[in-house]
């Protein structure tokens, strides 16, 4: 039976938890995490948080949804036109990458490329990456789109990392 990525709902803020419980029975499962410094009033504090809201994503065949579904914490898997939605690898490979450590981007004259045209990114952490580029207030920004969740990410690089995808 062919293997697919499926995006699980979960209970609000148990996607850790849903997480290792996937791993512990054996199931291939990814969270994207991501590192946020959040303020109190009387302190700064680096927490780790997942990039996409109760959600986790499982790797797995339609069989296994059925299996999946009664783990605690899963509310159910998130659907398109009735069925099961399928999440592209490269959609998974995206976040993954997304979920690297970042480096510092030193600013440089932009060349002309058309905002929202398709580019991947060829250099740095973010290598491998694909999206579309914008360009605001003299910054250059891929924007990741997951597209069945609706979902968006932002990230910004120096123009030397991306280029054009002809397509």
């Amino acid at each position: 039976m062919k293997v697919f990525w499926y995006a699980l709902r979960t209970n609000s803020r148990s996607e850790k938890q849903v997480h290792e419980r996937l791993q512990k029975q054996g199931y291939e499962s990814f969270l994207p995490l991501m590192t946020t410094i959040k303020q109190w009033s009387d302190r700064k504090k680096k927490v780790v948080v997942p990039l996409i809201s109760s959600y986790v994503f499982l790797q797995g065949t339609p069989k296994d949804l059925l299996n999946v579904v009664k783990i605690q914490g899963v509310v159910g898997v998130l659907r398109y036109l009735g069925k099961p939605a399928i999440v592209q690898e490269d959609e998974i490979n995206n976040l993954k990458i997304l979920t690297k450590n970042s480096e510092g981007a030193k600013k440089i004259t932009p060349r002309s490329l058309a905002n929202y045209a398709a580019v991947e990114v060829v250099d740095g952490p973010f290598k491998g990456l694909k999206g579309v580029y914008m360009a605001t207030s003299g910054k250059q920004k891929v924007i990741v789109q997951v597209d069945v969740l609706n979902s968006f990410t932002e990230v910004t690089l120096p123009f030397e990392h991306i280029k054009e995808i002809v397509v």
